[in-house]
């Protein structure tokens, strides 16, 4: 390819809006353009890179024995009031209807179709197990699309989902899903961890993500450098640290004027936040929630959404807490449990110690000497908190570090749920019918492009790994205007496609320090230029992308030199 021809060109403005690394340098390298909110169109050079990274995922599932399919994006929306998914999504979901007034959605992820299309076609134990796939748009209206392909309404995943007989079918090819991936990813020159996760509005029992680190990343990965646990803190756990048991004292109510915080509370009483209960009220479906948790923690809101089942959490407002005559900054569970219609929940930090410290449902009020289960009834405790770094790993008791990443896969063991509310049923051999068992698993391929880069960047741009870069070389001429620099570069030029190797030539009339600097903005591994300089010395300048020295080598040898890092 010459640049002369090429459609897409590098940009000096890019949008403001801009905020993540990968977002920027690919509007910077010309290499994406936004057509709306969270919607993108592929250059020509981004569209090349994203063809590699399909073709890598298709030939290892392929070599795997999964079959490729294409669903369509389209689905009726009967299919997700069946799953009882249509309100776990909500406004994420992409609705409309057509002419006839029929509702529809733009499917977000595609098991209640794939489960329809194995439902007709799927009768016996012989027609089991099964591995199908597609590599297809979906839609999400995302509330806040940001981030380019890292997080959009529209973007393209691979989507690959296993049906089997039993279980141990099910994790057998669960296992062999993640060692798929794992050969995916290092194929495309890309180091994954491989994490516990929440299985979300997919649903499911097991799930693990598949996290590329970068300082910038989404996700919050917490890990244990001794035992190697690694889960994504909306999933990960940690060893809550036992208080000790004082002698119980006596309930007493205490004056507070002005302290609402856990910060104040624990100042005013000169005592450790961890001697307090910190309770956060939610709305779930217009009923009121008390979470209480100790005050040194914080609540992990996806665990808390999972106890309800997805439905729609958020945190109450003042005035919702004043209409039910609560008072926000001094609220508790103490003497409310009997008189009031709210949903109660504790986490586990609050089963050991007492004599704790909490609001007393009074202006300028707070109760000390809170005791359960005297004064607080608890009849089940749950995992509420969030992890976070230095608390101690519940496999080895060690300290848990955290680290930031970009999800690029996701796997998850699904069980029955679809095949049973959407029935998908199989005979068995001694003639009962049973629910066929599903596993999901999911690649982004945008996002992986977007995360390769938010990995592998620096000041001047992009740093491709050569397993996924449009192109292997970046030829550059200086001064093309002087015959001999032209017909070097273009003798050299059609060598090296006549030699399968991928190459971009630089032909453009503009300055050398243009040139240079869209080179390293675009970031393919090796960068040949070619100037009087070096041809003084029969040679072209080599740089590689990911190293900051160039060298010479002679024309003559250039073959044998690119055969030995090819």
């Amino acid at each position: 390819m010459k640049f002369s021809n090429l459609f897409g060109k590098t940009q000096k403005n890019i949008s403001t809006n801009a905020e993540s690394i990968s977002h920027q340098l690919m509007l910077r390298a010309g290499f994406i353009l936004q057509i709306a909110a969270g919607v993108y169109a592929y250059m020509p050079i981004a569209y090349k890179a994203f063809r590699k990274i399909e073709n890598i995922i298709r030939n290892e599932l392929n070599k795997s024995g999964a079959q490729e399919v294409h669903m369509p994006a389209l689905q009726p929306v009967d299919l997700w009031e069946r799953s009882n998914r249509k309100e776990s999504y909500g406004p994420v979901l992409f609705q409309l209807k057509d002419r006839r007034e029929r509702e529809l959605v733009l499917g977000p992820t595609h098991e209640e179709v794939i489960t329809q299309m194995v439902k007709s076609n799927v009768e016996s134990y012989r027609d089991l197990p099964l591995n199908l796939y597609q590599i297809q748009v979906k839609f999400r209206d995302e509330a806040r699309p940001r981030a380019g392909l890292l997080r959009g309404r529209e973007f393209h995943m691979k989507d690959a989902y296993s049906f089997d007989m039993d279980q141990n079918g099910l994790d057998k090819r669960y296992d062999q899903m993640v060692e798929v991936y794992k050969s995916i990813f290092q194929k495309c020159g890309l180091p994954v961890l491989v994490v516990q996760a929440d299985s979300g509005a997919i649903g499911g029992k097991d799930s693990q993500e598949f996290i590329l680190t970068t300082d910038v990343g989404e996700d919050t990965i917490i890990y244990c450098d001794s035992c190697k646990y690694v889960a994504n803190s909306e999933k990960a756990v940690f060893l809550h640290e036992e208080l000790p048991i004082e002698d119980e004292l006596n309930l007493t109510e205490v004056l507070t004027p002005s302290v609402k915080t856990i910060e104040d509370v624990s100042k005013f009483f000169n005592s450790d936040t961890k001697k307090t209960i910190k309770s956060v009220m939610y709305m779930i479906n217009d009923e009121l929630v008390m979470v209480s948790i100790r005050g040194d923690l914080e609540i992990n809101e996806i665990k808390l959404s999972n106890i309800f089942k997805g439905k729609d959490l958020r945190l109450a407002t003042d005035e919702e807490l004043i209409k039910s005559d609560l008072l926000p900054g001094f609220i508790s569970p103490v003497g409310l449990q009997n008189i009031t219609k709210i949903h109660f929940l504790f986490d586990n930090s609050l089963k050991t110690g007492n004599n704790f410290i909490s609001g007393g449902n009074k202006p300028d009020s707070h109760y000390s000497n809170v005791n359960i289960p005297r004064d607080i009834l608890v009849s089940e405790f749950n995992d509420l908190a969030l992890a976070d770094v230095g608390y101690k790993c519940t496999e080895c008791v060690n300290t848990l570090s955290t680290t930031k990443g970009v999800e690029v896969g996701h796997v998850f063991k699904l069980g029955t749920s679809y095949s049973e509310s959407l029935g998908a049923f199989y005979t068995d051999e001694d003639g009962s019918q049973k629910p066929i068992l599903m596993g999901c698993y999911g690649i982004g391929v945008g996002r992986v492009l977007a995360a390769a880069i938010e990995q592998n960047h620096d000041e001047k741009g992009i740093i491709f790994p050569p397993e996924i870069s449009p192109y292997q070389i970046h030829l550059v001429g200086i001064n093309l205007n002087d015959n001999a620099v032209a017909e070097s570069c273009n003798s050299i030029y059609n060598n090296l496609h006549d030699n399968d190797y991928e190459v971009i030539f630089d032909d453009r009339d503009e300055s050398a320090g243009v040139k240079l600097a869209d080179a390293d903005l675009m970031g393919f591994p090796i960068r040949m230029v070619v100037s009087l300089r070096s041809l003084k010395n029969n040679s072209v300048e080599i740089k590689l992308r990911s190293e900051s020295e160039s060298f010479l080598v002679e024309i003559n040898k250039l073959e044998e030199y690119l055969s030995s890092i090819r």
